[in-house]
């Protein structure tokens, strides 16, 4: 299992999907497939690789294949259209965007005319998807294509030079090798010496980079993987408290319920307590619900939504 690496299974014989969600956040984590987020309300604080924004109403933003993107949503009100993709319904030989910034603004939007496209796109997947019709994928293909080279025509493209794109590349690569590593070892005792060691960086340089990259520092990171560990585990096992915790990374029962009640606003037996419907309208349960089975071996990410 990949650490926040999503790998999906779809409904249908078309690898593409779309679902809209109120209030949700979620930690780094990184896929194959291209992913686009269009604020319906509200508003979000985002990140996709070394870019952390606001979101706003009618915002629009693309996070590319690959690339390592979370959201927060605490403490805010706001709906998410999420529509994620196999690049390959772009092009058989898909090379990466290379769109100079993630966010599009609403303002931008109307200025380029692609909320049009955007709404009909979103309208197009939606029907096709539930109908299937003869040539549905051919048609959702071209509704996706024709959105997506408007956009290649009208944003700005990067000029990062052949030497400095690679580089990229293999820090990328890096990184989400330690993430994985991070979701596989959870129960162990690593360190941010440790993890900086696998990024052949100091631990005073690493400690920076993760926390632009991920909206979070290290051990806070690691934690919250724990944490969702044990949140699965105490609603779907009858494993006591103590033995959770210690499959779960934690050295003694104290830290558990601390860090527990840190990350979710509840102690685990508080959590054990709560009605289904208040847990499933947490993030971690959102992301693991029935709409969201596409999904496979996701951890849940649980974040007090405030």
């Amino acid at each position: 299992m990949k650490a926040f690496h999503e790998i999906r299974s779809y409904s249908s014989d078309i690898m593409i999907w779309h679902r809209e969600f109120r209030n949700i956040s979620f930690l780094a984590h990184w896929h194959q497939e291209i992913e686009l987020i269009y604020m319906r309300s509200g508003s979000a604080e985002i990140s996709v690789m070394d870019h952390t924004f606001t979101a706003n109403e009618g915002d629009f933003i693309i996070c590319d294949s690959g690339e390592i993107h979370f959201s927060d949503s605490q403490g805010r009100e706001n709906s998410m259209d999420f529509i994620v993709f196999d690049p390959t319904l772009i092009s058989s030989i898909y090379d990466g965007s290379h769109f100079l910034h993630p966010l599009i603004t609403k303002s931008a939007l109307d200025e380029y005319q692609l909320r049009e496209p955007l709404d009909r796109m979103i309208e197009t997947i939606d029907y096709e998807l539930a109908e299937k019709k003869p040539y549905y994928q051919d048609i959702i293909k071209a509704s996706l294509r024709e959105f997506w080279y408007l956009l290649k025509r009208n944003l700005p493209i990067s000029t990062v030079n052949l030497h400095e794109d690679k580089k990229r590349v293999h820090y990328l690569q890096d990184f989400q090798l330690l993430l994985s590593e991070l979701e596989d070892r959870y129960s162990e005792n690593i360190n941010l010496e440790y993890a900086a060691s696998c990024m052949n960086f100091s631990p005073s340089y690493f400690s920076r980079l993760f926390k632009k990259l991920t909206g979070t520092h290290f051990i806070s990171y690691l934690n919250t993987i724990r944490v969702e560990q044990a949140a699965s585990m105490i609603r779907n096992t009858d494993h006591r408290m103590i033995d959770i915790a210690f499959q779960c990374g934690f050295n003694n029962i104290r830290s558990f319920n601390r860090v527990f009640k840190d990350v979710t606003g509840f102690t685990p037996s508080a959590f054990l307590s709560l009605p289904g419907s208040d847990v499933e309208s947490m993030s971690c349960f959102n992301r693991k619900s029935h709409a969201m089975s596409f999904v496979e071996n996701e951890p849940v990410t649980v974040i007090k939504n405030n």
